[in-house]
């Protein structure tokens, strides 16, 4: 058991530094205890890959994260056949004047195995947690794909059949929202969004991951990145970059937040030029709140 309910759950992550709220830690609490894959969804920076490291760090178990992206087929996500051990075998057969047969030639000692099928096949005694992340930026077909593993906890491979998991691995998805996932990934998943925290809640956050940084420049950054949220970005902050800023403020030896810090730390906080442009435009002051 990960943990007794979710109120404990929710404590034993505030051990390893992930500050989360009781909806998610009763998400996560759900897909580690029925099991049942979740996909989190949320602005960029809220903290989702974070929620998927810090359940692995609770259960003491490893991640295997398959980052997705455009174009990922099932050589990357599942598996794939090691082809020069492949050659190297036939032509050890062919110099010992022997045969080879097919099926050895696609076996087991000659699999690759990747991310999905390594969390199938691990031996336990805790499941993986297993993060798919950004699942939005995949294809319809991919998304087809991960049906089997997430209603099942099982894989197909052609040559050798279906692997089922014994200890079926924890599933973590995430998901930006760039599109519309379908709805048959959807029914077999539990679902949470992840909002931007409060003021208070990211002030907790940067000092945890930036202790170095003291509690003015904290509180100013937090609210000064919710002040540019506000804006029309193409990019709006999140608690990484508000993370980012913190801790380039403290290396830069500030104690306060004052336009001209802003002025020489944008980068860390803002991604676009536009971005940049407009903040500069309400002004650096605005900014800080002065």
């Amino acid at each position: 058991m990960i943990a007794a309910d979710a109120d404990a759950l929710r404590r034993r992550l505030d051990e390893v530094d992930y500050l989360a709220d009781r909806g998610l830690a009763t998400a996560l609490f759900l897909a580690a205890e029925l099991p049942q894959p979740i996909l989190l969804e949320g602005e960029a920076g809220v903290g989702k890959t974070e929620a998927a490291k810090a359940l692995a760090q609770v259960l003491d178990t490893p991640l295997l994260r398959l980052q997705c992206y455009e174009g990922i087929d099932a050589a990357e996500a599942l598996y794939e056949w090691n082809y020069p051990r492949q050659l190297l075998s036939i032509r050890m057969a062919e110099a010992a004047g022997a045969s080879i047969a097919e099926d050895d030639l696609f076996g087991p000692d000659h699999l690759l195995a990747r991310p999905l099928l390594q969390a199938i096949e691990h031996p336990g005694p805790r499941p993986v947690v297993l993060l798919i992340d950004e699942v939005d930026r995949a294809d319809d077909e991919f998304e087809a794909f991960l049906l089997q593993l997430l209603a099942e906890g099982a894989v197909t491979i052609p040559e050798l059949g279906t692997r089922q998991a014994v200890y079926p691995p924890v599933v973590v998805l995430t998901s930006n929202r760039t599109r519309d996932l379908s709805d048959a990934l959807k029914r077999r998943c539990l679902y949470h969004w992840i909002d931007y925290p409060s003021a208070e809640a990211v002030v907790q956050i940067v000092r945890r991951r930036v202790p170095e940084a003291n509690t003015t420049i904290a509180e100013q950054a937090a609210a000064a990145t919710a002040r540019l949220r506000a804006l029309d970005l193409q990019k709006p902050p999140g608690v990484a970059e508000t993370i980012d800023w913190a801790a380039a403020l403290a290396l830069l030896g500030a104690d306060r937040l004052a336009p001209e810090l802003v002025d020489v730390s944008l980068g860390s906080v803002l991604k676009y030029r536009e971005d940049e442009d407009l903040v500069r435009h309400h002004g650096l002051a605005w900014v800080v709140g002065e």
